[in-house]
């Protein structure tokens, strides 16, 4: 058996006590591989932990640790830091909490804001500087124009005020229940400097943050909020978003078929 081959055996048996061992292994060998699963997991657990302690409060100790060596088996680490072990762990609890829908929010809160803190340093453009850089746009530079997000942006659709949660969890009051949304929203997070934030949108605001991040051009943003309304309402409401994107620092750049501008000329 090759190194790799046994080495894939070995993290087989960390991880699924049930798989049978690597060829040539004893009992003792199970006994000491025995007290390596449990520190190895145990360290896996605590860094879930970590990573989502408002998760872990809201649905209790115990049931944590149950879903995080659930997933932990499911999705072992493939890369070589444990900031990536929380990948997927929401997608892992919609099926673990089918009944309980605010758990994968609020998990996914969570994973969002550990990665936006992550995420690399920008320097977006305020509405100033988008101004400056848009002055001598033609016609084709408009009808092209994109807007490139910063990268520290997530969002989804969620059924539930997550954000109220994860802040009455921050302050030690959970509510009794969960803070169910009248309608599905879009959620928000990015980071502030630092600080990792997050808001609650409107189901528009997010569908179009969601394809200008797939490609879009922001004409073809303004075409289809001019469907959900009217052409004049969609223009409207395109350019109070974008606005509002600006001043809480969304926008990394702005670019055109024939050139692109990440920051105000000086």
């Amino acid at each position: 058996m090759s190194l790799a081959a046994l080495q894939q055996e070995f993290m087989a048996q960390v991880f699924d006590e049930t798989h049978p061992l690597p060829s040539g292994w004893n009992a003792r060998m199970d006994a000491g591989l025995a007290i390596y699963r449990g520190a190895y997991r145990a360290r896996l657990i605590d860094a879930l932990r970590d990573t989502f302690p408002k998760t872990a409060l809201w649905v209790g100790g115990d049931a944590f640790e149950q879903a995080a060596a659930h997933h932990l088996i499911q999705h072992p680490p493939a890369g070589w830091t444990l900031d990536l072990a929380g990948a997927n762990f929401a997608e892992t609890l919609v099926n673990l909490f089918a009944g309980d829908p605010e758990v994968p929010e609020l998990a996914w809160l969570e994973w969002s804001m550990h990665l936006a803190f992550t995420a690399p340093d920008t320097d977006p453009i305020d509405a100033a500087g988008f101004a400056a850089a848009t002055r001598e746009f033609s016609e084709e530079d408009w009808a092209g124009m994109q807007v490139e997000l910063v990268p520290s942006l997530h969002c989804r659709k969620v059924g539930h005020d997550c954000g109220a949660l994860w802040t009455a969890l921050a302050e030690s009051a959970p509510p009794a229940s969960s803070p169910t949304l009248p309608k599905p929203q879009g959620c928000l997070v990015w980071r502030e400097g630092f600080t990792p934030v997050f808001r609650l949108t409107s189901g528009d605001e997010l569908q179009c943050l969601t394809v200008l991040r797939d490609g879009a051009s922001f004409d073809e943003m303004c075409n289809w909020l001019a469907t959900q309304s009217s052409p004049e309402e969609g223009v409207q409401q395109a350019g109070m978003m974008l606005g509002n994107w600006l001043s809480l620092g969304l926008v990394q750049a702005v670019t055109t078929q024939h050139r692109a501008i990440e920051s105000a000329p000086d």
